[in-house]
């Protein structure tokens, strides 16, 4: 796994030290020896790497990454340019049509977003090829949790867009006043007609920034 690096390197230090990690890196080294796992060993920390601690405006927490062959790149519900955009995210960018008149890009990589603030963390980072929840506990979970009450700590305004149970599951951990906390269904075919569409996550995030002298998001994501 690639060293993280910066504030998120400093804030996250304690988490190196301890056994539950010692034995995650043990492995997930393993699995990537025995097995075919996603995403590419450099791309686990890439939420990390785009989206440094201090500059985290949004934060949209997801599961684990996809598990087909090409899709997982280190941001949550994100794909490589050249790569089909999966359903989930398909529904996400249909309710941004309606919430912000974004049009519908020809790509699914989420890479702008993350460059502006927008945290794309999965709370697992990796998977086994075409086993969803194959890394499921095996300590993703405590070292994610540990980022996210590392920003429930940055006393700044901030957005939290907690969508399905999974997610939601996270709110126990957020206290900050100073922070936004939006929840919806996921966007997944399953239950994005549950009411995530119609949320309106993607303006009310935004208005919320815009309140506190922040710049809001470009949510739009070009075709390419």
């Amino acid at each position: 796994m690639p060293p993280l690096q910066g504030d998120w390197l400093e804030a996250l230090k304690p988490e190196f030290g301890k056994t539950y990690y010692k034995q995650l890196f043990a492995k997930v080294g393993q699995e990537y020896q025995m097995r075919k796992v996603f995403p590419a060993p450099d791309d686990i920390f890439n939420a990390f790497h785009f989206t440094p601690l201090d500059q985290v405006k949004v934060v949209i927490l997801g599961q684990d990454p996809y598990h087909n062959d090409g899709q997982a790149h280190g941001l949550c519900f994100s794909v490589k340019p050249d790569v089909e955009i999966p359903p989930s995210l398909v529904n996400i960018y249909q309710e941004l049509q309606e919430d912000c008149g974004c049009y519908i890009p020809n790509n699914g990589y989420l890479e702008k977003w993350a460059k502006q603030g927008v945290l794309l963390l999965n709370t697992v980072l990796t998977v086994r090829a075409h086993q969803a929840n194959s890394h499921r506990g095996i300590g993703w979970e405590e070292f994610t949790d540990a980022a996210i009450r590392i920003l429930d700590e940055q006393d700044r305004p901030m957005v939290f867009l907690l969508w399905g149970r999974p997610a939601q599951m996270k709110k126990s951990m957020l206290h900050n006043p100073n922070h936004l906390i939006l929840e919806a269904p996921h966007p997944s075919p399953l239950s994005a007609f549950r009411g995530f569409f119609g949320c309106r996550h993607f303006s009310k995030a935004n208005a919320f920034l815009q309140e506190h002298g922040l710049e809001p998001i470009d949510w739009q994501i070009e075709n390419r």
